[in-house]
Order: structure tokens, then C-alpha cells, then sequence
């Protein structure tokens, strides 16, 4: 956050680990997002899923960033997870304290060999809270 309380898009917060991350996974937490009374206050919600989330990654290899905004707001605190030359998820719906399953979501995805996240293993808010799988351009035909 800048000194006007605004984010930047693409803001770097964190490799959790001073090691490479696994294999390409980062997690992007839309740090503008409000919780479910649209306050205004900060730090907004978005701004705690970021932190909570890179508190769960203390321990593992995974890059955390946050984002302004990723349109998102119907499904109030959002983030995605990409993994290089994979599908791209993003997610809605989360609370404050989702952080955990975000990381336990890259994870798997990081070790997926289809280049999928998958459904077994997944946290129910990942499993609810999903709002689109984005494909890597590699795979676009046209």
C-alpha cells in the first residue's frame, strides 16, 4: 500500500520462503476487497485474507501477491491461484481466515501432473467459492 492508502496492481508481497517457490504457483489475493458490509475501513478485508494467507505459506515455497482489484466484488473477498502453462483459477466467496485453504489449493496444484487443481483433496471454500478456470494461451487453438 502506498502512503494514500492505495494499492498498486501486481504488488509484490512475498516469496514465503527465501528458496525457489514450487514450481510456478502464485496466489493472488485481491487486497481491496471489502467484507460483507462494504465498509470502507482499513485494513479492508482483502488486506487480512493477504496476510492470513501469507502466514499459512510461512513455511512452505509459494508466492504470495496481492492485487487492486480483480472485478470480482458480487463474490466479495477473491483471490486466484496460476500455476506457468497451467489453467488459472480464481476464486470468490472466501472469508478473512481462508488463507490456509489457498495455500493447501496451491499446493495441490503444484503438484498436479494434468495441470489442474484437483477436486479431491480441494477445501470446500475452493470447491464452492470457484468462479472461473482461466486456460493458459499455449492451449488456445485459434
Amino acid at each position: 500500500m502506498d502512503q494514500n492508502g492505495s494499492f498498486s496492481p501486481g504488488t509484490a508481497d512475498n516469496s514465503s520462503a527465501d528458496s525457489e517457490a514450487l514450481p510456478g504457483v502464485t496466489v493472488i489475493v485481491c487486497a481491496s476487497c471489502r467484507d460483507e458490509t462494504g465498509s470502507d475501513a482499513h485494513p479492508r478485508a482483502g488486506e487480512l485474507l493477504a496476510e492470513d494467507t501469507r502466514c499459512a505459506a510461512s513455511d512452505e515455497n509459494i508466492h504470495i501477491r496481492t492485487v487492486e482489484c480483480l472485478g470480482n466484488c458480487k463474490r466479495r473477498l477473491s483471490a486466484a491461484i496460476l500455476r506457468d502453462g497451467c489453467w488459472s483459477y480464481v476464486f470468490g466467496d472466501l472469508t478473512v481466515s481462508s488463507g490456509a485453504d489457498l495455500i493447501t489449493g496451491a499446493k495441490l496444484f503444484a503438484t498436479s501432473t494434468d495441470g489442474l487443481i484437483p477436486w479431491r483433496g480441494r477445501p470446500d471454500s475452493l470447491k464452492r467459492g470457484l468462479v472461473a478456470r482461466i486456460p493458459p494461451l499455449d492451449l488456445l487453438k485459434d
